[in-house]
């Protein structure tokens, strides 16, 4: 908890746990009120700030770019340009949906992710650790540590790997697919240890949707050791990552 709360910035890395909200104040003031300003020309900053919180609590969910403009009476064009604004300064990122072809890919919602925890915590109002562990976000905050670990990871590759995300019209979904080489890898991601059936059941409709193409499913857990659900699916200590 304490890892997912700090976050990952440099500049935080010696810093004591009572300083971190100064920290992320002064860094949300600054980003805002000078970058934003400066390169984006964003007029109503006050209304900006409050998306970026918007955004944070919504990080590891696909994005609706509707429902940003109904939460802060902004129109779905303007949100979208907020999205795009955040996303060329680094601060978010998306998944795109995983189709069988190209053209079914572009059509549906992307998943986006806040590129640091510990400022999505500070955006969230998050006052600490422990106060994490029992957050309804905590889950997705996992999600958001492990996908940007593995990103990272694959990012000094030479040969390219691409990340998706699946959801099926039946509702099973896959947190994270992983391509390279014609090959995927479904990833599920659960902050808890103990793994059970419904667990998996994305994981399961993606193998049955994709039998010739996939590796095993993977799920990524706080366990201590891999073990394997079934035949076909690893379960994998989130430290790994």
């Amino acid at each position: 908890f304490k890892m997912l709360w700090r976050g990952g910035y440099p500049g935080t890395l010696d810093l004591p746990d009572d300083l971190f909200s100064d920290y992320f104040r002064s860094y949300i003031r600054t980003y805002v009120e000078r970058d934003i300003r400066l390169l984006a020309e964003v007029s109503d900053q006050q209304t900006f700030s409050r998306f970026f919180g918007l955004v944070a609590a919504m990080t590891a969910q696909e994005v609706n770019h509707s429902q940003f403009g109904r939460e802060l009476g902004v129109t779905p064009q303007t949100a979208s340009r907020w999205l795009d604004i955040l996303k060329a300064t680094y601060q978010w990122f998306e998944l795109p949906p995983y189709h069988g072809n190209l053209i079914k890919r572009l059509s549906n919602k992307g998943k986006g992710y806040l590129t640091d925890t510990g400022l999505a915590c500070h955006l969230s109002r998050i006052s600490s650790p422990e106060a994490l562990a029992v957050q309804p976000i905590m889950g997705s905050i996992f999600e958001t540590h492990v996908v940007l670990e593995i990103k990272r990871m694959f990012s000094v590759l030479s040969a390219p790997v691409n990340l998706y995300h699946w959801r099926a019209h039946s509702g099973a979904e896959v947190d994270l697919v992983i391509e390279r080489d014609g090959m995927l890898w479904p990833v599920e991601i659960k902050s808890k240890a103990n793994i059970n059936s419904s667990d998996v059941r994305g994981l399961n409709a993606f193998l049955a949707a994709y039998p010739k193409q996939c590796g095993p499913g993977i799920v990524v857990a706080s366990t201590e050791e891999p073990s394997f659900f079934s035949k076909n699916i690893i379960v994998l200590p989130y430290s790994l990552c």
